[in-house]
């Protein structure tokens, strides 16, 4: 989730928003002095999943947070949602729904991006897949395409997953 703020010092809440859209459905809550309708309606329309005016109480912005959450979990069960179910190959079992790696009934216990990754494989199993693309998928459009995060954590994964990481 994305709490932002359109006043920014460096750059206009406005265009991160766009920047965000491009590449992810988080939810992205507004939060903002600016109370013309201009500003709201643009940023709705832009994306933004709900837009708050500065004063706020904090029990408000809390029950906006969860909100957004809810919607955001729903969306993840439909079926063009998240990967669900399970990807079984030669011992490991990927379990989407409890976000779990098994080698032969062992939890492999991944950090959240070592998940993620393996996820990815196991969606696109069989396929080859190239290092900007895992990248992009993985940490978003504006990470550096340099590969050295992607091979440290292949190499995590491996010592992890693989009886001979080597």
């Amino acid at each position: 989730m994305v709490i932002l703020d359109l006043g920014l010092p460096d750059m206009d809440g406005i265009k991160i928003l766009k920047n965000v859209r491009e590449w992810s459905s988080m939810p992205v809550i507004v939060v903002s002095a600016r109370t013309h309708e201009k500003d709201k309606v643009e940023a709705l329309d832009l994306g933004a999943d709900d837009y708050i005016t500065k004063p706020f109480d904090t029990s408000e912005l809390l029950a906006r947070i969860r909100t957004a959450i809810r919607h955001a979990r729903a969306a993840c069960m439909a079926p063009e949602g998240l990967q669900t179910g399970t990807y079984r190959s030669k011992g490991m079992l990927i379990d989407y729904d409890k976000h779990r790696v098994y080698i032969d009934d062992r939890d492999v216990k991944l950090t959240q991006n070592e998940y993620k990754i393996v996820s990815l494989l196991g969606k696109y199993g069989g396929k080859v897949l190239t290092y900007d693309f895992i990248i992009r998928e993985i940490w978003g459009p504006n990470m550096k395409t340099d590969n050295r995060i992607l091979r440290v954590n292949m190499a995590n994964i491996r010592r992890k997953m693989e009886k001979n990481p080597a």
